[in-house]
């Protein structure tokens, strides 16, 4: 079963998320518009490269995506005993992939020696980093900003390109996971966007956990 879309993510109820952020007023995620004939169909790139960035760096994986004209699908697994196995090093690496971190994270980089208290702090905003990682708000929002700020640069434009924030559904099970992968994956195809899910749509090549 689903828990509605504006329901608190809970990694306690289930690991797997629906997650669906749509454009403001008549803004375009990619697709073309008819009234201009101006195409806005790489920005689908954007979207697939920014999610592949992403999951690569934090403890998410995702399930299956589809990105529409104004809006995008993505269904996300928390992987919290990835997260949790990561080593200090780790944690800081991979923070650094997306953030430029702290003055004293960049010495812990450069193998610079710290001090027992200066080790301390660092595990201590570490432990924040970790959970950032493995956190699907974090994640839909560094999604986000990322391509709002190139949507606005392309346009010539300033303010929001997303309507608010973005919705989440929690899948409780596994019959509701398997309904909302194949819905994601038809999505284009009711919405006669292509007759082939694969060319606007994908899947994690990432083995998952089936759901208790």
């Amino acid at each position: 079963m689903g828990r509605p879309c504006k329901s608190p993510i809970s990694l306690e109820a289930t690991p797997y998320y629906h997650c669906v952020s749509r454009c403001v007023r008549r803004a375009f995620l990619c697709g073309r518009d008819e009234r201009t004939g101006r195409c806005f169909e790489h920005r689908r790139q954007w979207i697939e490269d920014r999610l592949l960035e992403l999951v690569g760096v934090s403890a998410l994986d995702f399930c299956a995506y589809a990105v529409m004209s104004n809006h995008y699908h993505v269904v996300l697994h928390i992987n919290a005993a990835q997260a949790e196995a990561w080593t200090l090093r780790e944690v800081v690496d991979r923070w650094h992939q997306l953030c430029k971190g702290s003055p004293l994270s960049q010495r812990f980089t450069r193998n610079e020696a710290l001090n027992p208290a200066e080790l301390v702090r660092l595990e201590e905003v570490a432990t924040e980093w970790r959970a950032r990682l493995m956190d699907i708000s974090w994640f839909m929002r560094m999604l986000n900003e990322s391509i709002a700020r190139q949507a606005n640069r392309e346009d010539g434009c300033t303010g929001r390109f997303w309507e608010g924030r973005f919705k989440s559904q929690a899948l409780l099970d596994e019959r509701a996971l398997a309904a909302y992968m194949a819905y994601v994956d038809l999505n284009p195809i009711r919405a006669k966007m292509t007759d082939r899910p694969e060319t606007v749509s994908g899947k994690s090549t990432t083995p998952l956990p089936l759901l208790a």
